[in-house]
């Protein structure tokens, strides 16, 4: 009885305020992230359909690059949400210098295949030599961008694992205007500036990447943080505790990194249809993101909240606090998908569409909206249940089994084989969420994710 009732002092009240302090920014923050990237769409369709297309295919590098370095990190913040349980920053810094040290390093293969190989690059993507031509002078434009993302990733997850959720908001926040204000300079030649087009919303995000960078290394740094510490304090990990990370981390940057070819792979198949439908994908995901990723926040906030009651070592608590966390997940995903659906339209009208076009964009959106709630289940499961305890071999496979296993291929199938419309195609690929789901329910009732790791 006493446990019973140890397990039932999760308040309701209590839990979303606390959900709210931590996951509001970090909804927030992918908010801004994902409405920059409407308005490089924006701008850059307004200048024609195959625009837009060379733009989407060449993000594509982009988003792999980000998934692999945040599949790193998740794996790193399952120690520091751990560690910060026991309010244990020295071990904080480790692990987030052993990030950067590892992020550093990859990026620095993507920055030079981005100066250097960018044609050969895009036609992984698209078969389109027009936009082939178009998308290189983005990738090669924009490729330091790689190099700063890879110091913002760890530190941004540093901040969230700690509770400062609201430091990575106001940063994001900056960098959007910034990315905004010169995409109108550089894409259009407003005010004087000259006119690169395609390029111009590269060399615009490039900027703002790099300001995204200095003003985190200031928060921290500069203003005293409570991560802040000698820089020898950071690279003072030893090969033991490397070790115990990478056996954690390798599996999420795997997941997230297959994941995210994967889910490029959706957009290639698609986009060689032809260059309206590629375009109303692109159109479409741009704005889907702007519901999901906020969505996802539930699975970064679960994460931290029940990361750190494991490393109290309270696991029934963190257990149950789970579960509800979960069930919150559940109504998010629902709300976010009808809000989609409500809102689809009105967001299309912004872009140059044929009839054609919107048509199909339109019913893309309303598959999107109506699978939502499988979606961001999954994702509060797989980044945040399983992931806060460790449990990252499992959650790999459950991901990129089902990514690859099941939804590339009917991908391809249904869009090249099949020749199916546009928007049956991009429904089908949604069987991997079914099967997905089903792994990681029996997963998470089984209770072999809910361990402590930095005592192992």
């Amino acid at each position: 009885m006493k446990k019973e009732a140890t397990l039932n002092t999760i308040n309701n009240k209590s839990l979303l305020k606390t959900m709210a302090a931590v996951a509001l920014p970090i909804a927030l923050q992918s908010l801004i992230g994902s409405s920059l990237n409407l308005v490089d769409n924006l701008m850059v369709g307004s200048l024609g359909e195959a625009e837009l297309n060379a733009v989407g295919v060449s993000v594509q590098f982009y988003f792999v690059h980000w998934m692999l370095l945040y599949g790193f990190t998740s794996g790193t913040a399952t120690f520091m949400a751990q560690y910060f349980g026991v309010k244990d920053f020295h071990n904080i810094r480790k692990t987030v210098g052993f990030a950067l040290t590892v992020t550093v390093s990859v990026s620095m293969l993507f920055f030079l295949t981005a100066l250097i190989f960018p044609h050969y690059v895009l036609r992984i993507f698209t078969r389109f030599p027009e936009i082939i031509e178009l998308g290189s002078g983005y990738v090669r434009a924009c490729a330091p961008a790689f190099l700063f993302t890879a110091v913002t990733v760890p530190f941004t997850s540093a901040l969230r694992a700690t509770q400062q959720t609201r430091l990575p908001l106001y940063i994001s926040g900056a960098a959007f205007l910034t990315n905004t204000f010169l995409n109108y300079l550089l894409i259009f030649g407003s005010w004087g500036a000259p006119k690169l087009g395609v390029a111009g919303a590269a060399l615009a995000t490039m900027i703002a990447r790099g300001l995204e960078m200095s003003l985190i290394l200031y928060m921290v740094f500069g203003r005293k943080n409570k991560l802040c510490g000698p820089i020898r304090e950071f690279f003072s990990y030893t090969k033991s505790s490397a070790v115990k990370i990478v056996k954690n981390a390798v599996p999420t940057t795997i997941n997230e990194t297959m994941w995210g070819l994967g889910t490029s792979l959706y957009v290639a198949a698609f986009a060689r249809i032809g260059v309206t439908e590629g375009a109303a994908v692109q159109a479409c995901s741009t704005i889907n993101n702007l519901f999901i990723m906020a969505a996802f926040s539930i699975g970064d906030a679960t994460l931290i909240l029940v990361g750190q009651k494991l490393g109290e070592g309270k696991l029934d608590y963190a257990y149950q606090l789970a579960k509800k966390m979960v069930k919150i997940g559940l109504v998010i995903g629902l709300a976010a998908g009808g809000l989609l659906i409500v809102f689809g339209k009105p967001l299309l009208s912004l872009f140059e569409f044929t009839d054609r076009g919107a048509h199909f964009a339109l019913l893309i959106l309303i598959v999107y909206g109506c699978t939502m709630w499988l979606t961001v289940y999954n994702a509060v499961n797989v980044t945040g249940v399983l992931r806060c305890g460790g449990d990252t071999r499992f959650a790999m496979l459950a991901e990129v089994l089902a990514v690859w296993c099941v939804g590339v291929p009917v991908a391809f199938l249904t869009a090249l084989v099949l020749q199916w419309p546009i928007y049956f195609a991009v429904l089908a690929v949604k069987l991997e969420d079914v099967v997905k789901g089903i792994a990681v329910t029996k997963r998470f009732f089984s209770k072999k994710w809910v361990k402590n790791v930095i005592s192992e």
